[in-house]
């Protein structure tokens, strides 16, 4: 069946589906499915989410607006750490889809982790034995054992290749695997990956993914690690529908752009000086009833608010930003006790502009970031945005 192919914000498409996919596809939210006056057609638009998703033999891909994939991994991993996406770090192409081109990342970066063989590392295990291995663990013993002299309970280190990053490269590996349409190179990389790590610990259904620490023993690993992280922080699902089997990924892209904004902002502000704190709880009356929460607060060197910044992935009107978001950045600001706010967008057909606010010494800065530029450039523009955020500080 041919793919039902979108782009955000782009045209709809006209399908044919069955029940049950309609009422998939409806509860998934990546799209907007609309009956038409055919019986059988619905008109299929892209949602706020873009990714890949089966339903049944039907697949729907909803691409992101940036045209080149490399952006978009870059913006996915950059929240991680700063340098693990340079322009030429993986090989895509702009015709490639979006989860096989993660797909294929991933299984270069892993393969690449692993050349060395798999990492090991000690792991405390509790067990009951015949002999003894290890420790007792006299308390055990004389509580659940009543004394008996057999099994024991020991707990003792084992020299193993089941840890935490060897199960985090699995659990990814595994979901990577689900994908449809990936090349015929990365689904051998990840076949090859799931046979050597034979021995390590699959991951439990309903268990969020297990948590790693960068050190200077696991360095091979970091940028998998971090691109794991990412394939497993992506909404996903695989659900039966009576007997439809639904499986997808998904990616909230103003929640993409957000931890971009706040990841990259946020770094340069510290180093010019203060904290940079995100989704900082404040409250817009006195009696603590009305709770907001900028993007980002900047705090001075005396912790007390310095600026506020919030980061907006949304197409706006046609004559320029949606007056929505200056009604909240005004809220802001007169809670904070600040004389200047500031929105980040993602640039559309908006240029940069600045509102003066009537009857009120506050203004409201409006920046817009260019997606589609090269990372060094994007990283650039984010410079740019705070030196002009620090241009209207207090003095």
């Amino acid at each position: 069946m041919t793919p039902i192919c979108l782009t955000e914000g782009g045209d709809s498409q006209f399908a044919r589906l069955s029940a049950h996919e309609f009422e998939a596809l409806r509860s998934l939210a990546i799209v907007v499915v609309t009956p038409t006056l055919d019986a059988g057609w619905y008109e299929i638009a892209p949602g706020r989410k873009i990714g890949a998703v089966a339903v049944g033999a039907q697949q729907v891909v909803v691409r992101p607006k940036i045209a080149d994939l490399n952006r978009l991994i870059f913006l996915l991993g950059y929240s991680g750490h700063r340098s693990l996406w340079r322009d030429d770090a993986v090989d895509l192409i702009a015709d490639d889809e979006l989860l096989p081109a993660l797909a294929e990342a991933f299984s270069r970066l892993a393969t690449l982790a692993t050349a060395q063989g798999l990492l090991q590392g000690y792991r405390t295990t509790t067990d009951t034995l015949p002999v003894l291995r290890g420790r007792i663990l006299a308390g055990e013993q004389m509580t659940r054992r009543y004394g008996l002299p057999l099994p024991l309970s020991v707990e003792y280190d084992d020299f193993t290749v089941d840890i935490v990053e060897n199960r985090l490269l699995l659990a990814a590996t595994l979901r990577m695997l689900r994908v449809r349409g990936i090349s015929v190179g990365a689904r051998r990389r990840l076949q090859r990956l799931h046979i050597a790590m034979s021995e390590v610990s699959p991951p439990t259904r309903g268990l969020p993914p297990p948590r790693w620490q960068p050190t200077r023993l696991n360095a091979r690993y970091h940028d998998a690690l971090r691109l794991a992280q990412i394939v497993l922080s992506a909404q996903s699902f695989e659900q039966r529908i009576g007997d439809l089997t639904v499986t997808g990924f998904m990616f909230d892209m103003w929640r993409v752009f957000e931890d971009f904004i706040c990841a990259a902002l946020g770094e340069v502000l510290t180093e010019l000086g203060g904290k940079a704190v995100t989704q900082h709880r404040i409250f817009l009356d006195e009696a603590d009833h009305v709770v907001m929460k900028p993007d980002l607060l900047w705090l001075g060197h005396d912790r007390r608010p310095a600026a506020v910044i919030d980061a907006k992935y949304k197409a706006e009107r046609p004559e320029g930003f949606p007056d929505a978001d200056l009604y909240q950045m005004l809220a802001y600001c007169t809670t904070l006790g600040l004389q200047d706010g500031h929105l980040v967008y993602a640039k559309g057909n908006e240029t940069a502009i600045a509102h003066s606010v009537r009857r009120s010494r506050i203004a409201i800065h409006c920046h817009a970031m260019d997606l589609a530029l090269p990372p060094e450039e994007l990283l650039g523009e984010v410079d740019k945005v705070a030196d002009r955020i620090k241009q209207h500080l207090l003095p």
